[in-house]
């Protein structure tokens, strides 16, 4: 029997944007439970983002690269006949939100510059331009669940 399925917990905003987003964002960014630590450098990222990219504001910046890194499909494993085949399936809202985070947090710790905020800061303008790790991942999901679209008739 499986156990009841867990209670969705509800974000304060942030203190600077007052958004959601933001929050899940240094969630997904924080390291040993140090909060004030990942907003720090969440904030200054987003400060050399305005320098670097004058003609947007840094959080419409930060929103239209979550936007341009978020997969619509992705592909499942499922056990047919004894095959297993990569299944095509659209993404959940709030999953799209997650994996997007994520990639781009991830391929941000990847590069090379000297600070996490410097890291931060050129994935963000990567992904704002749509280019950059995070983006080529989401666009090597979208390609293996199109080549693998012929199996999408085994969808549940």
């Amino acid at each position: 029997m499986r156990k009841k399925r867990a209670k969705k917990r509800i974000l304060l905003p942030d203190p600077k944007f007052d958004s959601i987003t933001v929050t899940r964002f240094v969630n997904n960014l924080m390291l040993d439970g140090k909060k004030n630590t990942a907003f720090r450098v969440f904030y200054s990222a987003l400060d050399s983002v305005s320098e670097k990219v004058k003609e947007e504001d840094s959080l419409v910046v930060f929103e239209k690269a979550l936007e341009n890194v978020m997969p619509h499909v992705e592909v499942r494993s499922r056990r047919i006949g004894g095959a297993t085949f990569q299944i095509p399936h659209p993404v959940r809202e709030d999953r799209k939100i997650s994996l997007a985070m994520k990639w781009m947090i991830l391929s941000a710790r990847k590069r090379n510059e000297k600070t996490m905020s410097a890291k931060l800061t050129s994935e963000l303008i990567a992904a704002y331009k749509e280019e950059g790790a995070a983006y080529k991942k989401k666009q090597d999901t979208h390609r293996m669940a199109e080549a693998n679209k012929a199996f999408s008739h085994f969808r549940f």
